[in-house]
């Protein structure tokens, strides 16, 4: 990752007067034309490096130069380094070895704050490691992509950023078949590849809940009657705002939530335990699936 050898190259030029670009390029892995367009990168953003041809030339350092850490308060080195830990819990790459520099640098320890974990119970998902380095790189990236309705479509993107929302995440891409940006919920992408072959940034991001790629939102208030057995899925799925808890224990709830395809499957998820009062549409809606489903079964 490019901002990880750039804090290595001004580490090794803090410890030694003078290095060549051969010898920082062996020490990095990387090629001495990557090693120049890094040095030039770092004189572009005010680090006072310079560079001597001939014998006894090199790579170096103005010698008054130092990593200032005093221009940062207490507060703002604590926030760096919890926003590193973040980072570094969701396995995003070489964070750790970043991590473990600036704490060095700023004379503290991470604490390990938080620990998030992307995959499912089921097998390990590669794609938020995969997805950043395309994002970050600027590379497209290859799928196929399973609609609402099952249909399995291959895509063909630029990937722009991802997004969390609603308890889900989504790839926000410009799709190069359709021309526009599209939004892509990660669970139905499938056979992910990242190419060598890289795009020009973009000046627009899609940003709004409707942009486009998003299916139009029907907002629709529901008012649900959900039974004791339920409690837990009730302050799971509701903000405590919305529910009212009867003497008997059960709940009252009344929310508005978009009408997706995937409301239906919400709400049959808590099984016997639940009527909607209102509206009737919806109320009508879930009669005919439970109808639906009894038919199947006998």
């Amino acid at each position: 990752m490019q901002i990880n050898r750039l804090f290595e190259i001004i580490y090794i030029l803090l410890n030694k007067k003078k290095v060549s670009a051969r010898e920082l390029a062996e020490q990095l892995g990387v090629s001495r034309r990557t090693i120049c367009r890094d040095i030039d990168t770092l004189s572009v953003a005010g680090i006072p490096v310079y560079t001597e041809k001939g014998k006894g030339g090199g790579i170096s350092l103005l010698p008054d130069f130092v990593l200032n850490k005093s221009i940062l308060s207490e507060q703002e080195q604590n926030e760096i380094l919890s926003a590193l830990q973040g980072l570094s819990n969701i396995k995003t790459g070489d964070t750790d070895q970043l991590l473990r520099k600036v704490s060095a640098t700023f004379n503290k320890s991470a604490t390990n704050w938080i620990e998030v974990d992307f995959s499912d119970w089921h097998c390990e998902n590669d794609f938020f490691d995969y997805l950043k380095v395309a994002i970050l790189e600027r590379r497209i990236a290859e799928f196929d992509y399973y609609n609402t309705y099952g249909e399995k479509r291959f895509r063909r993107v630029e990937p722009i950023q991802l997004w969390f929302k609603s308890k889900w995440w989504y790839l926000k891409a410009f799709c190069l078949t359709k021309q526009d940006m599209r939004i892509y919920k990660l669970t139905r992408i499938k056979n992910l590849v990242v190419t060598d072959e890289h795009f020009s940034e973009r000046d627009w991001l899609a940003t709004e809940e409707d942009s486009a790629g998003c299916e139009e939102l029907k907002w629709i208030t529901l008012k649900l009657h959900i039974e004791p057995e339920m409690a837990y899925q009730v302050y799971d799925d509701f903000i405590e705002s919305e529910i009212e808890k009867q003497p008997d224990g059960s709940f009252v709830v009344t929310s508005t939530v978009p009408e997706t395809h995937g409301l239906c499957s919400f709400l049959l998820s808590y099984k016997k335990h639940i009527e909607v009062i209102e509206p009737e549409c919806i109320r009508n809606i879930i009669k005919c699936e439970a109808e639906k489903i009894l038919k199947k079964h006998f």
